[in-house]
């Protein structure tokens, strides 16, 4: 068992190494030395976030120029006030001119979708490329997330309070398990993509064929988005007739059985030796999987005729003996 500690986790740039971090952990080890405070250390946990870079023009004397006012001419160069400008990649900052304001993406898209999109970029400890078109890409998901709740033309509920599908049930309670895992190990990009993957099989099961959304899938919905676009999951709990705040609710318990797998990687081999690896169904049927195993690219150039023998374990393993 760790011995306790102030601050169960420390967010920050590697460069904050030799600054705040190694201010904090000198004047926390005066304290620990006068018997002030019990631990050695203040922090469990240190976790240096990535860059975030973009891109940035310098003009003929190598100085860098603000990149938002760089003309993309349509024969790939660039310029700067009617002078040609270098492109350049590089950690967004004041150094390189080539910062995005936080306020200009409020002003766009409102800070639920600009802190989604910053959290969407890639794995929170490496460095990630910025480019503000992709931002609408989170606002457009969160519109989905809000048309499974709310009827775009009356602005009333669209709820109900029908229970979930077989095939709902599973993919709720599978995005449940995995955003809770993802999020305790800071995954936030692949927690959202999770989040997606629901919105979409539910938008295609509900929004589209014109049904209410059942409230037994929007409100873990809105609990598991609540620590991502607090604001928005904030005001969707609310209108689902919820008395207390979604931050201060239970995160909600995978179902785990009502996960069923939807697909099975089968292995395919040829005369003992992996060649593919394909994704089916857990309940193909042998001739299916024969089928789809001598279909692959892999397994048919490596023959010569027809196969001496095929040995199936459906819907794990294929052998084509040659």
């Amino acid at each position: 068992e760790k011995a306790w500690m102030p601050v169960d986790l420390y967010v920050g740039g590697a460069e904050h190494a030799v600054l705040h971090l190694l201010y904090a952990r000198f004047w926390h080890k005066v304290l620990y030395d006068l018997g002030h405070v019990s631990s050695v250390e203040p922090f469990h946990r240190l976790f240096n976030q990535g860059y975030i870079q973009a891109y940035a023009y310098r003009d003929e004397r190598g100085q860098a120029v603000d990149a938002t006012a760089v003309v993309d001419n349509a024969d790939g160069t660039f310029t700067f006030e009617g002078k040609e400008v270098v492109q350049e990649y590089g950690k967004m900052g004041k150094s390189l001119k080539n910062m995005v304001t936080p306020d200009e993406m409020y002003e766009a898209y409102g800070a639920d979708t600009f802190r989604l999109y910053e959290m969407s970029m890639g794995p929170l400890d490496a460095s990630r490329p910025w480019n503000s078109r992709d931002v609408v890409g989170m606002q457009r998901f969160l519109q989905r997330v809000w048309r499974l709740v709310v009827d775009e033309q009356t602005g009333e509920l669209n709820v109900s309070d029908d229970q979930l599908s077989p095939e709902m049930a599973s993919t709720l309670a599978s995005t449940v398990k995995s955003v809770k895992d993802e999020m305790a190990e800071i995954k936030f990009n692949t927690a959202i993509a999770r989040l997606i993957e629901l919105t979409n099989a539910a938008t295609q099961e509900y929004t589209n064929q014109d049904q209410p959304t059942p409230k037994a899938l929007v409100e873990p919905m809105m609990q598991m988005l609540a620590p991502l676009a607090p604001h928005f999951a904030e005001e969707l709990w609310l209108k689902l007739g919820q008395t207390g705040s979604v931050h201060r609710s239970e995160y909600p318990t995978a179902d785990e059985s009502a996960i069923v797998e939807s697909t099975v990687t089968m292995i395919v081999q040829v005369n003992g030796k992996v060649r593919d690896r394909i994704e089916v169904a857990p309940d193909i049927s042998e001739a299916e999987a024969e089928k789809l195993a001598l279909a692959c690219e892999a397994v048919s150039s490596r023959l010569d005729g027809e196969p001496r023998k095929v040995i199936v374990r459906a819907p794990k393993l294929v052998n084509v003996v040659a």
